[in-house]
């Protein structure tokens, strides 16, 4: 398993910070997408690389996926650098939108700003790779979560409203059904499309958060590093079209009950 290119959205977030660096130890290459010049910059040193190794096998694209013409911007700077995408992990994320009113309610803009993230760029990026790269664009992963499938558990927040901003929650849930009709439609293109909904991660919440979510989830414990990757791991180096459109519960059990 070597030589994917593989784009991956939000590559200077906790998920894509360990995703990068298992892809590059594998003879990947990323091309992986931040907003902020800065945290690209600084990447290769976060992850422990090589700088000269790192710059063999990752491109950094500088773009805010919130605004208007972020999609194009994206498939510019792959046609002037001529990559050719085999896989599209669809990753990103800003804790921006996930901010509350103090009443812990949801504005219309961080609503609005979520469910783009989550739902519009995945779809839009995804059918503009299909269209321009359909020959190499093997597979299309998309990052959901628990909360797409069950409801948020109010016992695990002192503030449910804020912990769990509920239009996290719905977007997810848009994401997980994207994930079905695309993979419908681009089966005759034998694209694999899956969604891969993740239990929660240590070092994303507070030590008593942690603690009361180990008594609540079946595995007893929240989701380490070593097991974002995994379930990445395993679609990637085993594809086959008879599990396209499915979501792929990583979540150690947590959606079961």
């Amino acid at each position: 398993m070597t030589g994917y290119e593989i784009l991956l959205t939000g590559v200077t977030g906790k998920f894509g910070r360990v995703l990068t660096k298992h892809f590059i130890n594998q003879g990947h290459r990323v091309i992986g997408t931040s907003r902020s010049r800065a945290k690209l910059a600084e990447l290769p040193f976060k992850l422990g690389i090589d700088p000269d190794r790192f710059n063999k096998y990752f491109t950094g694209i500088e773009v805010d996926l919130g605004l208007s013409g972020a999609t194009s911007a994206i498939i510019d700077t792959l046609r002037s650098k001529n990559i050719h995408i085999t896989h599209l992990i669809n990753n990103a994320r800003n804790r921006e939108y996930l901010m509350t009113e103090p009443d812990g309610t949801v504005s219309a803009e961080n609503f609005t700003g979520e469910f783009i993230l989550d739902v519009v760029v995945p779809y839009a990026l995804s059918m503009r790779l299909v269209d321009i790269q359909k020959e190499q664009l093997r597979q299309i992963i998309n990052i959901g979560s628990q909360y797409g499938t069950v409801a948020t558990n109010i016992s695990l927040y002192d503030r449910p409203e804020a912990g769990s901003a509920i239009h996290y929650s719905v977007a997810k849930a848009a994401l997980a059904h994207l994930t079905k009709e695309l993979g419908v439609r681009l089966a005759k293109r034998q694209i694999q499309v899956n969604c891969i909904s993740y239990g929660g991660v240590i070092g994303r919440v507070d030590k008593v958060v942690e603690q009361r979510y180990a008594l609540l989830c079946p595995i007893g414990r929240m989701l380490n590093e070593e097991d974002i990757v995994r379930p990445i791991e395993m679609l990637i180096s085993h594809p086959s079209m008879i599990m396209t459109g499915q979501t792929i519960h990583a979540d150690g059990g947590w959606s079961l009950w």
